[in-house]
């Protein structure tokens, strides 16, 4: 059986100081590992993770999401989440970080927020 993978792809809307990631596959056990040392080195000032691919999520994605945020707000970087499936809304929720991770319906809410 394949070994599930991630696809991370920067998207309309980057520039210097603002990273926009599209994310395509399971955001899981399986694919974290490369996920953190994927986007952890990630320098843009403004990073937002665009979730609508994401076809699952489970608990390592979340804690992965966790420790993105907290290592971005320990530089004084900002970390957003857009587009999340039901799936990823009902298990962001769950876990009660809906106060902690700032959350649009899509990538150009975010920008539009004037936040990310």
């Amino acid at each position: 059986m394949a070994q599930p993978r991630l696809e991370l792809e920067k998207l309309a809307g980057s520039d210097g100081d603002r990273l926009i990631l599209g994310l395509k596959g399971p955001l899981s056990v399986e694919t974290v590992p490369n996920f953190i040392q994927t986007v952890r080195p990630e320098r843009a000032a403004h990073l937002i993770l665009e979730m609508s691919g994401v076809s699952f999520l489970d608990s390592a994605g979340v804690g992965a999401l966790v420790q993105l945020f907290v290592h971005r707000r320990n530089k004084g970087q900002t970390f957003a989440l857009a587009g999340l499936t039901h799936q990823g809304s009902a298990i962001i929720q769950v876990a009660g970080l809906r106060k902690l991770f700032p959350t649009y319906a899509s990538s150009e809410e975010a920008l539009a927020s004037g936040n990310h």
